[in-house]
């Protein structure tokens, strides 16, 4: 049967959740996810996790003790109810096109021992040598498994800074223009933001993980072969019609048994 979503918020206020992306780069919906998903998700990352630490060691691609690790397409992970939101959906809709791929489902999360990641973008811009932005062409919905809170490292960002040249983003931010401001979310909300501002992770002081979701969405002419989304053959056959065509691009394989030993997706500071 499909699933049955509705929307919580009306046209104006999607409008307004969008424009504010435009503006600042990123915009927050506060209380959005069901705290009985997150919770089931987070049961079943933590395995997810020790795993990874095991298989990459000490390789540092994000950083000490902050690892980046894909999620299974499978349950409870392929959960409609997230990746099909409706509000999310509209607000992706009106950034990148009605005609938006899923490109990407993973976590980052820093441990007791992380530091600050360098200041950096999680895409190049589409033209560099006309040193201008473009409107937004790939975004990242992000989601913390549990409270973020200043102990725990927040994501820092400098708004708007999605619209400017990295060297002119760093400029201001030293100049004091813009600054980088600590997100703080609670489990339930939802961030969605234009890759292209500049941002870095924070050390997380405290003993407890801090995982942070993260549903890449991008033109459907964007291809970034780091990051991809493996089906299940089994999975794909119970996908509503607008999963299928979000998730269009991606591979169908017929098990998730074979992974690589380690993440795919290395260079992601731009």
């Amino acid at each position: 049967m499909p699933l049955q979503m509705t929307r919580r918020y009306s046209d104006q206020q999607i409008q307004e959740f969008t424009q504010a992306a435009l503006k600042d780069g990123f915009c927050i919906l506060k209380d959005h996810f069901s705290l009985e998903v997150l919770a089931a998700w987070r049961a079943a990352f933590t395995p997810l996790l020790e795993d990874h630490i095991q298989r990459e060691g000490d390789l540092q691609n994000r950083g000490s003790a902050r690892y980046y690790v894909t999620l299974p397409f499978n349950a409870p992970f392929a959960e409609a109810s997230i990746y099909e939101d409706d509000d999310v959906l509209a607000i992706v809709a009106g950034l990148v096109g009605e005609d938006a791929v899923m490109c990407q489902l993973a976590t980052d999360t820093p441990l007791l021992g992380s530091d600050y990641q360098a200041i950096h973008r999680d895409a190049p811009p589409l033209f560099p040598e006309m040193e201008q932005e473009t409107p937004p062409f790939q975004l990242a919905v992000n989601f913390p498994l549990v409270d973020v809170t200043l102990e725990n490292g927040p994501f820092e960002v400098a708004r708007g800074t999605h619209m400017l040249t990295k060297e002119e983003g760093l400029r201001q931010l030293e100049s004091g223009a813009v600054e980088l401001e600590p997100i703080m979310l609670r489990a339930g909300d939802v961030m969605i933001r234009d890759v292209r501002g500049l941002h870095r992770g924070t050390p997380n002081r405290t003993n407890t993980p801090r995982p942070m979701a993260v549903i890449g969405y991008s033109r459907r002419w964007l291809y970034r072969p780091e990051v991809s989304i493996q089906i299940p053959r089994a999975t794909w056959d119970t996908l509503s019609d607008r999963a299928k065509h979000l998730l269009r691009f991606n591979p169908i394989v017929e098990s998730l048994e074979e992974r690589p030993e380690v993440e795919v997706y290395q260079a992601y500071a731009y």
